[in-house]
Formats: structure tokens, C-alpha cells, sequence
């Protein structure tokens, strides 16, 4: 019963882990066998200034994204699930468009909607700084403003993930808590907040390891620019395997990837358990 999965994970997921961590132990091209090396290209790799840049921005684009997409998520859904029928369904398809949107897509609206010259948002932008600004040609633009488009893009998931906790929120629990008094802010304080926090959990989990693969976003809006201040560890592994052909390089990049998720979503896990009790 279980050998149709087991072969399928076998083969899809198993398999190509091995064969990651094989190759970043040898001086293999992206295609075909290497020499084993041992640990030279985890040496190189630290030697390298753009390896530590990378790190730092993708914990930046982390920072960004991850919190304020959750909390976002979480205001939208608390302000929507109060609408009624049609309304709701309306204002819920609204908000999901934009996740099932191509990346493609999405980049290319927003690179109009912020274009220097003609781009709608210029005129926020003018009131606050006094100028127009090619943000994704501004190295301290830049990353903010694909944190910004990332948001807008993925959001509609989170809300819907909210409204489901949210529905499942036995409503005799707010009657009651009316009936002795209780305000808005303390019904959402002891009712609405504990209750919603393993949805909230999951939201956060989801949102860190999603962002920490950051790639696509950038790739097209700026291409690790500028001044490298976008770049980020997948471009790397990008950059190392398919550009200048280091399979063992990349792979190692890939490795070192790995085991960041892995560790940041284990601590992450960990501290939201203790939160929960």
C-alpha cells in the first residue's frame, strides 16, 4: 500500500538530496561526474565576499516579508471576515488574484506601476522624498521594493488561511464574552489570539521557508542589482551551476541553503511551541 509513495519519494525527493550533497563534495561541471575535492568548495564558498552578501540579504528579504505578510494576512482577515454573502466571496477573490498570478506577471505590473517616468506610484514616492526614484536601480530601494511586490503577491494565501481559523472560532465564545462586558480589543486578546495562534504558526513557517528560496522576484526585477544589494543564496547557486558551469560549487550553495532552512524552521518551530504553552 505504501510503495507507490515510497517509490515516488524515493526517486523525486531522496534521490536528488544525495546526489546534492554528493556533488558539493566534488569539482563536478552541471553535468556529468567530478573529482572528489572534500571540502574545498565549502572553502571556497566561505572565501567568497558575494556568499556572505547573499546570506545577508536573503535574512534581510527574510526580515521584510515574513512578519508583516503574516500580520497583513491576519488584519485583512479579521476586517473581512465581518462582511456577509457575496460581499465577502467578492472581497476574498479580489484579494487571491494576485497569488495565482504568474511571477512573470506580477513583475511586470509592478515594474509599470513603478517606473521612474510614468509609474503611478512615482507620485507617492515624490511627496515623500521630493523626487522620483528608479527604486530598482537604488540599492536601498531595491529590496524593500521587492519585499513590497512579494507581499502584495502571496498575501492572498495567508488570508485565507485566516479566515479558515477564523470561522472555526465557536461564536457562543464572543456572545458570552459580550455578555460580561468584554470589549473588541479583549475579545481579540483572550479569544480571537489564542485560538487563531497554530494558524498563525503556520503562516509563519510557511512564509520563512517560501522566502528564504527567494529567486524569481528578484531575478526579474533586478537581477542581484544593484551593486549586489539583491543578491540573494539561490541567484548564487544560479550564478555557480548554470553560468559558469560549477556543479560542486553550486551544489554546495545549495547544501548550505538546505541546512539554513532547515535550522532557522526547526528554532522557529520550537519557539512557537513555547509560545503555544
Amino acid at each position: 500500500m505504501i510503495a507507490p509513495f515510497l517509490i515516488a519519494y524515493l526517486v523525486v525527493f531522496a534521490y536528488p538530496v544525495y546526489k546534492m550533497f554528493a556533488l558539493s563534495f566534488t569539482d563536478a561541471p552541471l553535468i556529468g561526474e567530478g573529482q572528489w575535492v572534500g571540502f574545498g568548495n565549502y572553502v571556497k564558498l566561505f572565501g567568497q565576499k558575494l556568499f556572505y552578501t547573499s546570506v545577508w540579504n536573503t535574512g534581510y528579504f527574510v526580515v521584510l516579508t515574513v512578519i508583516p505578510n503574516t500580520l497583513i494576512g491576519l488584519g485583512l482577515a479579521l476586517m473581512v471576515v465581518r462582511l456577509k454573502g457575496w460581499l465577502q466571496s467578492l472581497i476574498l477573490v479580489l484579494f487571491f488574484i494576485p497569488y495565482i498570478l504568474p511571477v512573470s506577471v506580477v513583475t511586470q505590473i509592478w515594474q509599470w506601476v513603478l517606473d521612474q517616468q510614468f509609474g503611478i506610484a512615482q507620485h507617492i514616492i515624490e511627496f515623500f522624498t521630493g523626487k522620483r526614484v528608479s527604486v530598482f536601480r537604488d540599492p536601498v530601494w531595491a529590496m524593500p521594493m521587492v519585499a513590497l511586490v512579494t507581499v502584495w503577491w502571496t498575501n492572498g494565501f495567508n488570508l485565507l488561511l485566516f479566515i479558515a481559523g477564523l470561522r472555526n472560532i465557536p461564536q457562543d465564545y464572543y456572545e458570552a464574552a459580550m455578555l460580561d462586558g468584554a470589549t473588541r480589543l479583549q475579545c481579540f486578546r483572550r479569544i480571537t489570539w489564542p485560538l487563531i495562534w497554530p494558524v498563525t504558526a503556520l503562516v509563519l513557517t510557511l512564509q520563512l521557508i517560501l522566502q528564504l528560496k527567494i529567486f524569481d522576484q528578484v531575478y526579474l526585477m533586478t537581477e542581484g542589482g544593484p551593486f549586489n544589494s539583491t543578491y540573494v543564496l539561490l541567484q548564487l547557486v544560479y550564478r555557480e551551476a548554470f553560468r559558469l558551469n560549477h556543479g560542486g560549487v553550486g551544489s554546495a550553495v545549495a547544501v548550505m541553503l538546505f541546512l539554513i532552512i532547515v535550522v532557522v524552521s526547526v528554532l522557529q518551530y520550537q519557539l512557537l511551541r513555547v509560545r503555544e504553552r
